[in-house]
């Protein structure tokens, strides 16, 4: 299955009552999808399943957010994130995504759980988006994809120091001002 579909540009939404479930292997393959991932993606069960998640990534989505996301998710935490993905035609749609490790009754991860949500629309276009215009203008800044990478994890870094604040904060109070400490 190729990820290399033409991007339509139309953006796709679904109901603030509707939840995207996924569950993935510890190689990020989908081990399930519920109807509405289904629905909005415009796969069926048995395109997906045994698939890897990255299908519905869409380009404009930071390889250095997801970076971070796999990095929080292999050291057994769960991570809160926005996110753009693409339908099997080219559309495209943002959730707000809290994606969880799995255990297994040894204490050992054995895949990942996400649920998404429709993002708050705000939020979204006022903070997101712009940062990840920013990030995806860093990673294609240098000639080299690696260092793209490392200048745009430099860039999240310095700004959640700015902040003072851990990534998870930082998503959770986008939009809001802090509390002083």
């Amino acid at each position: 299955m190729s990820n290399s579909v033409a991007l339509t540009g139309k953006e796709r939404t679904f109901s603030e009552d509707d939840i995207i479930v996924s569950k993935t292997d510890l190689k990020g393959r989908i081990t399930y999808a519920n109807k509405v991932f289904l629905d909005i993606a415009d796969y069926t069960e048995k395109e997906v399943l045994g698939q890897p998640h990255n299908i519905i990534r869409h380009p404009e989505m930071p390889r250095s957010i997801f970076k971070l996301m796999w990095q929080t998710l292999e050291a057994g935490q769960e991570i809160f994130a926005y996110v753009i993905n693409r339908t099997k035609h080219g559309d495209h749609y943002w959730v707000y995504a809290h994606v969880t490790p799995s255990f297994g009754r040894d204490g050992k991860i054995i895949g990942y759980h996400s649920n998404r949500r429709v993002p708050d629309r705000h939020v979204l276009d006022d903070h997101v988006k712009p940062l990840y215009r920013k990030l995806l203008d860093e990673e294609a800044r240098p000639a080299s994809r690696k260092d793209g990478l490392i200048s745009a994890e430099r860039m999240i870094a310095d700004l959640l120091a700015e902040n003072g604040v851990a990534y998870d904060e930082f998503i959770a109070t986008l939009g809001r001002e802090l509390e002083p400490a």
